[in-house]
Order: structure tokens, then C-alpha cells, then sequence
């Protein structure tokens, strides 16, 4: 291929951008377009049906008008990725999908006291996904579910500038640590895209050192892995282009548009 691909990363908001910016590690010649549905966000208090039709009429007027040059759309969401994924392929069956679920697997290859935690939404840990997950590859191990209804909002606040407590976020993460026969948890599974935002707290907060397992660079290899699979070789010597668009409309404000600079992204 010659020409630059072009690549969608979506999110509920600013979570997507810990996905993007492993993404843009290993393609940084592409053309990005980065898309918060602000005006959807949270989403873990949506129904389920409601969700896959707020997303497919979103991901339709992306595509409609970013088209026909839209090479993969990458959904860097745990919550759309559950759910919303199947009918976007099939929607778009000539568009490769990228998804995010819960590293349920490495975490329980990587444990040594067989003690993990899957930090998550809500919704996202009381999956039948998760549970899945966990049935196929941590069946050895005591997996905690832990799921937060604050830290995706406390993470947005954090991007645009807002004060967070350590309070706040010590008390979501504190259910993550279990101490069973003189074993600690010493895993936690990252099962949304927001919380790595805030790792920096996380480590310092935390009642005794784990691993943070980021699904992001997993995810990344595999988007390098398909472009290539493709025929796009990173031969690029140039950055490519990479935008932020918001479906609120709202225009962000001089502190989020710095951070979003920081990712390398230019707010349309």
C-alpha cells in the first residue's frame, strides 16, 4: 500500500486515548480520527439494546463521513467491545473491527499467588463475557470482581483538569486487594479503558505493589499486526494526521485541548 491508512479509535469518552496512544507507538505514519461519544458517556448505565443502537448510529455517521478511506476502526471500549461488537462486524462486514475485553488471561499467567482482580464498570464485570473469561483461563486462580461505578468519571475529571481525591479513588480500588492463607492478590486486571489514566494514583495508592495489567499494547500489536496483514508496512517517514471529534459538538477547552495535544491530537 502507498497511501496512508487510516484508522478510527473510538471510546465512550477519553479512556480510548491509553489504546491510541500504544496504537500510535507502533503506526505512528497513520491518519488517526479519535472519537469520545461525550454525549453517550457513561456508558454502563445504558440497556443493552440501547447501546448497540446508540453506537451503530454513531459508527455510521463516522464511517459515512470519513468513508471510503476508513482502514479499521479499533472500539477502545470494554463495554462497547462486549457488547456492541458482533453487529457493528456484521453491519460493516468489509471493515476490520478491533475490541477490547478484559486481560483476564495474561493476569492469570502472570500471578504468582493465584489471586487476581478484575477491576472494571459495573457492567462489564457482571458480563457473562467476564465470566467466560475466567472460565477458560483463570480457572486456577481466586478472581475478585470488582466493579466501579466512579472511575471512568474520576478519569475524565482528571483529563480535564479537575480535582481528584485520593480518597475517592482509594476507596474504588480498595476491594481489588485480598489476603486468603497468607497469599495477597498480586494481579489486577484493568478491564476498562479509562483507568489507566489514572495508574500514577493507582500505584501510590495502593495498599501493596501489583500488577496493573493494561490491555493497550495487546491491542496495539494486533492492529500492526492486521495493517500489516493488510499490506500496509510502516514505511512512513512523516507523522500522520490525528484528530479529536466529540459527538456533544462542545468544543473543549484550552486545558483539554493540551492534553489532547500531548496524545498528538488536533481537536476538530
Amino acid at each position: 500500500m502507498t497511501r496512508r491508512p487510516k484508522i478510527l479509535v473510538f471510546d465512550s469518552g477519553l479512556g480510548g486515548l491509553t489504546v491510541f496512544s500504544e496504537i500510535i507507538k507502533l503506526r505512528p505514519g497513520a491518519d488517526y480520527v479519535y472519537c469520545a461519544d461525550d454525549a453517550g458517556f457513561p456508558y454502563g448505565g445504558w440497556k443493552e439494546p440501547d447501546l448497540v443502537k446508540r453506537v451503530a448510529q454513531v459508527m455510521q455517521e463516522l464511517i459515512s463521513k470519513h468513508a471510503p478511506d476508513m482502514d479499521m476502526v479499533v472500539i477502545a471500549c470494554n463495554t462497547a467491545s462486549t457488547i456492541v461488537l458482533p453487529a457493528l462486524r456484521d453491519h460493516w462486514p468489509h471493515i476490520p473491527f478491533v475490541g477490547t475485553v478484559p486481560a483476564i488471561k495474561p493476569a492469570a499467567e502472570r500471578s504468582r499467588s493465584h489471586l487476581i482482580s478484575v477491576l472494571g464498570t459495573p457492567g462489564t464485570v457482571a458480563r457473562d463475557y467476564t465470566q467466560n473469561l475466567i472460565a477458560q483461563f483463570a480457572a486456577h486462580c481466586r478472581v475478585t470482581l470488582v466493579g466501579s461505578a466512579m472511575l471512568a468519571r474520576l478519569a475524565e475529571a482528571r483529563m480535564q483538569g479537575q480535582g481528584v481525591c485520593d480518597e475517592d479513588i482509594g476507596a474504588e480500588i480498595a476491594p481489588c486487594f485480598k489476603e486468603e492463607g497468607g497469599a495477597r492478590t498480586d494481579a489486577v486486571v484493568l478491564a476498562c479503558t479509562h483507568y489507566p489514566l489514572l495508574i500514577e494514583d493507582f500505584r501510590r495508592l495502593a495498599p501493596w505493589p501489583v500488577d496493573w495489567i493494561d490491555p493497550a499494547p495487546a491491542i496495539a500489536r494486533r492492529v500492526d499486526q492486521l495493517l500489516r496483514d493488510a499490506g500496509y508496512e510502516e514505511t512512513f517517514a512523516a507523522t500522520g494526521q490525528a484528530s479529536a471529534v466529540f459527538t456533544s459538538g462542545a468544543k473543549p477547552d484550552a486545558q483539554l485541548r493540551a492534553a489532547l495535544a500531548r496524545y498528538g491530537l488536533v481537536a476538530t
